[in-house]
């Protein structure tokens, strides 16, 4: 038996026969530098930033960044910043006392708007496909930041499902390790809850008739 490696699969060849063993190619690694053999990483030694401060890959997630963060951040190699806080947010100079666009354009950096939050900006596929955009096409360090975290990881987390072929329980590892809180049904019942997919074209169950 020879065993033969053509492109990434492993074929088993037996002589005199035709039987042939052909193993799966490993699962393509998570886009955007990804190493899931480590959690995302707290960053540490960037001043003015609201909440903490993460890199997974090549990505930054976090909280509000202040103008010294901006430049540190820069300092850092970052390019691009993503900003999820929607317009009335950003309009409160006493949340932000800073015009964040105009300061991030000052550094060099590419200054992005995807907002999210309320019946104006809910949350959609389509925000995490403007974020596969800007990942595609700025193959540097990014920062993406809401008010806390909160928000970045819940979008990083569908991103890294989408995109990234993890599954959704290993997506939320990840988002965890950040800034997604516990479930407070799961710290009622002490035990974690497994996320299930259900197909779009599932039908809900059925009202139960009253007794």
């Amino acid at each position: 038996m020879h065993r033969i490696l053509v492109g990434g699969l492993a074929v088993c060849v037996l002589l005199g026969g035709c039987a042939v063993k052909v193993e799966k190619a490993p699962e393509k690694p998570p886009v955007a530098g990804v190493d899931l053999s480590r959690p995302p990483q707290a960053v540490a030694g960037v001043e003015g930033m609201e909440k903490g401060l993460f890199r997974d890959g090549r990505v930054y997630v976090g909280g509000q960044p202040g103008q010294k963060s901006l430049a540190s951040l820069a300092a850092l190699g970052v390019t691009t910043v993503v900003n999820v806080r929607t317009p009335r947010e950003m309009a409160d100079k006493e949340q932000v006392p800073f015009d964040e666009a105009a300061e991030v354009a000052g550094l060099g950096m590419e200054y992005v708007n995807i907002p999210l939050g309320g019946p104006d900006y809910p949350y959609s596929p389509q925000a995490v496909e403007e974020l596969a955009q800007v990942l595609e096409r700025r193959p540097g360090p990014i920062l993406l930041h809401c008010r806390s975290g909160g928000r970045v990881s819940y979008l990083w987390t569908a991103y890294l499902v989408r995109y990234g072929g993890l599954t959704l329980d290993t997506a939320l590892v990840r988002g965890r390790a950040m800034a997604i809180p516990p479930d407070p049904l799961e710290q009622f019942l002490g035990r974690p809850i497994k996320p299930v997919w259900a197909s779009p074209d599932t039908p809900s169950s059925p009202t139960p008739a009253p007794h």
